[in-house]
């Protein structure tokens, strides 16, 4: 949790009209990070970092940062008057995409996972709409890291999903030592591990792993479709 305190405290820092010099020392966080971190968060030099940086330096700095916010922004109405309504073909092909990346491609399982809670309630999205298939046939595993606290992870992908946690599995640790330091701060709820399970119907078996793999072959133009 400390990277997530973190990270609320260089927000609060910048809103405070502080330096990203300054708030990285303060943090020991690197620029770069809080460059990620705080895209979005509204820049004011405060007197403090003025007389420390100097007026011109940090005009510059509040220049720079509303010109980074408005390019944002803009982007962002662009993208939107582009994109426009997304149709229940836009879920499916998109849904397939994501699965294809992400989802499983061996032992006739149809599994997918992810650690971003927006993607996994997209496939979520294409599983109930796109395939039309029951939300109760979903199982979900955690996999989790040290810093990681299963039963905060629980109830975050339980609300996330609204798939209630009786429908949640065993949870999985890593804990290799040399994965700590690398994942450490960077994922507080681990990696959400998606499986439907077919409970005795054929078409949601290893028929709908099949299908799958059909469409995915179609759209990457592989002739050679598993059977």
């Amino acid at each position: 949790m400390a990277r997530f305190t973190d990270k609320l405290r260089a927000i609060e820092l910048r809103k405070e009209g502080h330096s990203y010099n300054y708030i990285s020392e303060v943090l020991k966080i690197s620029k770069s990070t809080l460059s990620d971190w705080l895209a979005n968060v509204s820049y004011t030099p405060n007197e403090e970092t003025v007389k420390k940086i100097g007026s011109a330096r940090a005009a510059s700095g509040r220049v720079k940062s509303k010109i980074k916010q408005d390019s944002i922004l803009e982007a962002g109405l662009q993208a939107r008057r582009e994109l426009g309504k997304i149709s229940r073909r836009d879920v499916f092909m998109i849904g397939l995409g994501l699965y294809i990346g992400e989802g499983s491609k061996t032992a006739e399982i149809t599994s997918f996972a992810n650690a971003d809670p927006s993607v996994i309630n997209f496939i979520l999205r294409w599983f109930t709409e796109g395939l039309e298939l029951p939300k109760k046939n979903l199982r979900v595993r955690l996999h989790l890291y040290p810093d990681c606290d299963e039963k905060k992870s629980l109830q975050y992908w339980s609300k996330m999903t609204t798939i209630p946690i009786s429908q949640f599995q065993k949870t999985s640790f890593d804990r290799r030592t040399d994965k700590k330091a690398i994942k450490s701060g960077k994922l507080l709820h681990g990696t959400a591990h998606l499986r439907f399970k077919s409970f005795g119907e054929k078409r949601f078996g290893v028929f709908l792993f099949r299908k799958i793999a059909a469409w995915s072959g179609l759209v990457l133009g592989n002739e050679n479709l598993r059977a």
